[in-house]
């Protein structure tokens, strides 16, 4: 079996044996696999993609914590599709609007949800004095972030 096959097999099995949700720090990781950190970064930005049902957050620093979890797949298509196709790097203002009203329409979101959401992406929130595409790129990742504790609430639920 191929080093990345077993990296791959142990997270999976944590993820099973475990909960739905695990924590990580990549260098433990590759000491225990005795490989270096960036076959453990090549493992999961491969196999543990959105596109394979997964979400990774990552945290830089003091060793690298890494959070993985995995989304059921009937919602999990939905919400990649909404971060991948509809957000991208950069998304304006109206956009965003109507992506946060598909959101509360088929119920991913309730209606305070779906405010507090509105108000985090509003001209009053990104009154800052950098360019329009800034703002829209930050608009994105501010998205993106929602996004992920969506699919987050929505797979604990």
């Amino acid at each position: 079996m191929r080093l990345s096959d077993a990296i791959e097999q142990f997270i999976k099995t944590m993820l099973v044996e475990e909960a739905q949700e695990i924590e990580l720090k990549r260098n433990e990781l590759a000491e225990y696999f005795g490989c270096a950190p960036s076959q453990i970064n090549y493992v999961l930005s491969t196999r543990f993609t959105p596109d394979h049902g997964y979400i990774i957050e990552s945290r830089r620093g003091g060793g690298g914590c890494i959070r993985i979890f995995r989304m059921e797949q009937s919602s999990a298509n939905q919400l990649l599709y909404m971060m991948n196709q509809r957000i991208g790097e950069s998304i304006d203002e109206h956009s965003a609007g109507h992506l946060i009203v598909q959101l509360l329409e088929r119920g991913y979101v309730t209606k305070d949800e779906a405010r507090l959401m509105q108000s985090a992406i509003s001209p009053q929130a990104l009154s800052l004095p950098v360019t329009t595409e800034m703002k829209d790129a930050l608009r994105a990742k501010i998205l993106r972030s929602m996004l992920l504790e969506v699919a987050r609430k929505d797979k604990n639920s």
